[in-house]
């Protein structure tokens, strides 16, 4: 007789492999599985691109049929889940936001960004390639950190009004971050807003200040963060905050000139130049929830952002617990 204990081992193996084993791919040869995007990624998708096209219809012909995402609905929201080793915590998120985003009715789908090449984490790049895979379904996008629940029923998960993006997890409520203009954890961003933005800079290598440059790209194109009113939990109650800090160290290296660049407004990088490849697209059930991960594999020019890549390099920080 298998016990409990084995099966559940067998179960989280198998996670992990359909998650992370295709990762020996990113040193072969790319074959047909391989979806790959324009040279601008806003462009019909035609010529060398088809295989991206033939993908999203498809994608659209399956999600108008998953019973969560109301086909009826106004709007429809894509929730994109930046993503690397994190299968835990994955398996807390996906039953956790579906539940609460029906309680809600919120037409949604989640989208695990996860990144399979050997670059150090790029959150803004994968909600970048994120929103170019779902964009053509869904017209707002939830940017939300994997390890950030949301326990408030008031917060709602709503169509962004015009003034600009709609910041769930703002400084007077988010667990740890508490200056005026975070926008980090999750954000409510309409489609027409994000294309006005040029999304997000592709040069934030490693953990943060990327929501921080798009606060500035926010304000560039007129518009306002707005944030939920008459909210009475606080910083204590109103999230569960997942992420271990012992187990789980954040990338906070600097590198090369990385900390002088990214201090800076990037006007040159954004939506329309994220170098990436999609090496699967996999339709996943969680808790009999289906999710859709895409296996992305992100591109570094070296001669732009060497921070990149900061092994062998005198770093000015390690990573640290935070």
């Amino acid at each position: 007789m298998v016990n409990i204990s084995t099966i559940n081992w067998l179960f989280v193996c198998g996670l992990s492999f359909c998650l992370g084993g295709i990762a020996v791919l990113s040193f072969m040869p790319l074959g047909s599985d391989c979806v790959c995007p324009l040279s601008n990624p806003l462009a019909k998708l035609t010529g060398t691109g088809g295989g991206v096209a033939v993908q999203k219809e498809l994608l659209a012909e399956k999600l108008h049929q998953h019973p969560h995402d109301h086909g009826a609905s106004a709007h429809k929201m894509a929730l994109l889940v930046p993503f690397r080793d994190r299968f835990e915590e994955l398996l807390q998120f996906v039953p956790h936001m579906t539940a609460f985003l029906r309680r809600q009715g919120v037409a949604h789908h989640i989208f695990v960004l996860n990144q399979m090449d050997r670059f150090r984490f790029n959150r803004a790049s994968l909600i970048n390639v994120g929103f170019q895979f779902a964009s053509d379904v869904y017209d707002y996008i939830a940017m939300h950190d994997v390890d950030l629940l949301p326990l408030n029923d008031n917060l709602h998960y709503e169509y962004p009004s015009s003034l600009g993006p709609l910041h769930i997890a703002g400084p007077k409520l988010h667990p740890k971050y508490h200056y005026e203009n975070f926008v980090g954890g999750i954000l409510l961003v309409r489609r027409e807003h994000f294309q006005q933005m040029n999304g997000m800079s592709n040069q934030y290598w490693g953990w943060g200040l990327e929501d921080d440059e798009f606060f500035v790209r926010i304000r560039d194109a007129g518009l306002q963060v707005t944030r939920p009113q008459n909210i009475k939990t606080g910083t204590n109650d109103t999230f569960s905050h997942i992420h271990n800090r012992h187990h789980r160290k954040r990338d906070t290296q600097k590198c090369f000139n990385q900390k002088e660049m990214t201090r800076k407004r990037d006007h040159k990088t954004g939506l329309d130049n994220v170098k990436y490849k999609i090496l699967k697209v996999h339709e996943m059930i969680v808790d009999k929830v289906p999710v859709t991960i895409l296996n992305i594999l992100l591109d570094c020019d070296h001669n732009k952002t060497p921070w990149c890549d900061c092994s062998g390099t005198a770093a000015v920080a390690s990573a640290v617990q935070t």
